[in-house]
């Protein structure tokens, strides 16, 4: 994914993951809960999302991307989290919709199956964070 022409947007800032490290004062232990809470909590974030998508609901939707793309920003996955601001300006300009289920069926085919694999990505290279440079 990538904004307009400019460069790809990355999976993973590690940046972020280095300010939040240096924001728990240092303590690993932390930033190892901090990460795995993260990772624990994204397929139940990504199935409520397709849950609330594939029934109409549209508040609910808006909330689940909006939580889907809050900690993804927190934890530094860029792209997870430019696919959730991409989904969310979807809902919000088709919110009006006369019939909204069909619209956020829509959304669903759409948006999902991209979600579902940054999602694997960035738990792969969050993992790889996890287990340090000295893992192969």
């Amino acid at each position: 994914m990538s904004e307009g022409n400019g460069p790809p947007v990355p999976l993973l800032d590690g940046g972020v993951l280095d300010r939040l490290l240096v924001e728990l004062d240092g303590d690993e232990g932390l930033w190892t809960i901090f990460v795995r809470g993260y990772l624990n909590q994204l397929p139940r974030r990504i199935e409520r999302i397709r849950l609330t998508l594939t029934t109409g609901d549209i508040k609910g939707a808006m909330d689940a991307v909006l939580s889907l793309k809050t900690s993804s920003q927190m934890i530094g996955a860029e792209r997870l989290a430019a696919h959730a601001l991409a989904l969310e300006q979807s809902i919000r300009d088709h919110a009006s919709a006369k019939d909204p289920a069909i619209v956020l069926a829509d959304l669903a085919a759409i948006s999902l199956r991209k979600i579902r694999a940054c999602a694997e990505q960035t738990a792969t290279l969050l993992n790889d964070h996890l287990r340090g440079p000295e893992s192969p």
